[in-house]
């Protein structure tokens, strides 16, 4: 069993990257050891911490099947439809 989890949060179209330009602010406390992990895996991929989490997720929701929606369905409230 490898611990070894490869993901990518740009989306290549017609050979170029195409990263999400909308963002938004998260905050949360979490466990100093885990972040401590979390900031060794984000060097070794050379990411951003937030960068990482992204991947993070973007892997835990392919791998279990929930869509992600595009920043484009989002309405102008900023809810998404």
């Amino acid at each position: 069993m490898s611990n070894t989890v490869e993901c990518s949060t740009f989306a290549v179209e017609s050979g170029e990257a195409m990263a999400n330009s909308k963002t938004a602010t998260l905050t949360f406390r979490i466990d100093p050891s885990l972040k401590e992990a979390l900031r060794v895996a984000a060097h070794a991929e050379h990411r951003s911490i937030a960068n990482m989490i992204e991947v993070l997720i973007r892997g835990y929701c392919e791998q279990r099947g929930i869509a992600i929606p595009d920043s484009e369905t989002e309405n102008k409230s900023g809810e998404r439809s």
